[in-house]
């Protein structure tokens, strides 16, 4: 099951839920985020999609991309759905105003590859 969808479609899965924060946050100051819990919920629902997208990609696909940091993905994924009230919100702005770019690239890169 885990496979059923296929890394392509995967892939495209973290590349839409980076484009649901970036357009979330257009705009947006910390400050704004904070007091919004709104935008706070959906960037960390979003993370997580990114989060489960990177699990359920083959082992393979991981293997030969080892630039991408698969295993703090995941790690993030699983604290922000297991231990919620644990979510540190400048974390989670700091990964999307800073880190999901890269990621974004990183994967963009990769669908490319498989053409």
């Amino acid at each position: 099951m885990k496979n059923r969808l296929g890394d392509r479609i995967r892939l495209q899965h973290i590349l839409d839920a980076i484009a649901e924060i970036e357009m979330y946050l257009d705009g947006v100051t910390y400050e704004s985020y904070v007091a919004n819990s709104e935008k706070r919920f959906a960037t960390v629902k979003q993370i997580e999609i990114i989060g489960e997208a990177c699990n359920a990609l083959t082992e393979k696909l991981k293997a030969e991309h080892p630039e991408v940091p698969w295993g703090p993905i995941r790690g993030f994924r699983n604290i922000s759905v297991h231990e919620y009230f644990g979510v540190n919100f400048h974390l989670v702005w700091e990964i999307a105003k800073y880190d999901l770019p890269d990621l974004e690239e990183q994967i963009k890169s990769i669908v490319s590859s498989l053409d």
